[in-house]
């Protein structure tokens, strides 16, 4: 199946296959400040059509779709909203850094795969400069039902002083160390099933460490079903992570490599991770919903 990128100069990159567009990649977004600025993927759709991605819900308006999201970044708040300060719960403060492209934007359509690439400098919200990132996308066609993107990013320190990655647990707050490659689901996935590889559930699996988790989630208005399945690759610092999961009030899944431990960046050294998501139309149920992490490691190798 050829894939199809459509370049929207200075704003964004979307991509196709079959007349369905699988996501749109928003590099340069018109985001407010308080929502710390970044890149984002939406609207992200099956091969069927099928959405699978939130933008700007009401209750956490610096949720889109899948984007590369750090609530503690040393001081800063690279998430977005206000910033959980032990003791006070969260209150917003002037941290709200951004992630801004940096051209030229590299774009190449290869028959079934489709690679994005760009550069992006991570300011304070007083405009020092605090990393520098390199970022690829690649997205191939699995199959009819199935297509996969990987997500590579290299983040060097450029702020002269070491910098401690983290997350709401890390500055007290149990069982929420969101931070990382963040997906938020639809409104109707609300109550749907988490996959682990041991097993699936709900709410209770946040903060286990496992290779991938999936989830699987029920559309409005068709009844259909849809599964997506994030995979952390093996070369990736506290690999395999603990997942900041939720089902319950809304659906999310994030590998959240900063849950419960700070990682220390030195001035000039680089963390990189990549990530396999996988998005499939219908329920595999367990044994699919784990083939289909397989074909996330497939396409991480």
């Amino acid at each position: 199946m050829t894939l199809q990128a459509n370049h929207a100069l200075g704003r964004s990159v979307s991509v196709s296959a079959g007349g369905v567009e699988l996501f749109t990649y928003t590099y340069r977004p018109d985001t407010p400040v308080l929502e710390s600025p970044k890149p984002y993927l939406h609207p992200i759709r099956t091969r069927g059509g099928a959405l699978v991605s939130l933008f700007r819900p009401h209750d956490h308006v610096w949720h889109k779709g899948i984007a590369w999201s750090l609530p503690h970044v040393g001081e800063h708040n690279f998430w977005g909203g206000p910033t959980y300060v032990h003791g006070r719960s969260y209150v917003q403060l002037d941290n709200n850094g951004s992630a801004t492209h940096r051209e030229p934007m590299t774009l190449s359509a290869d028959g079934g795969r489709v690679e994005i690439g760009h550069e992006l400098d991570w300011t304070a919200q007083a405009g020092e400069p605090i990393t520098e990132e390199r970022r690829s996308l690649a997205a191939t066609v699995v199959d009819d039902e199935t297509w996969a993107l990987v997500f590579d990013t290299a983040m060097t320190n450029v702020s002269g002083a070491a910098l401690m990655f983290g997350s709401p647990t890390t500055k007290g707050r149990e069982n929420a160390g969101y931070g990382g490659l963040f997906w938020r689901g639809p409104r109707s996935f609300t109550g749907g099933v988490i996959q682990s590889p041991d097993g699936a559930g709900g709410d209770e699996l946040r903060g286990r460490r496992a290779e991938w988790f999936g989830f699987r989630g029920r559309h409005d208005e068709s009844g259909e079903h849809s599964t997506i399945v994030m995979v952390d690759d093996s070369a990736n610092p506290q690999h395999p992570p603990q997942w900041f999961a939720r089902s319950e009030d809304f659906a999310c899944l994030c590998p959240a490599p900063f849950f419960g431990e700070e990682v220390e960046l030195p001035p000039g050294q680089t963390l990189r991770f990549r990530y396999a998501v996988v998005i499939a139309d219908g329920d595999r149920g367990e044994d699919g919903t784990a083939l289909l992490a397989a074909r996330g490691r497939e396409a991480l190798a």
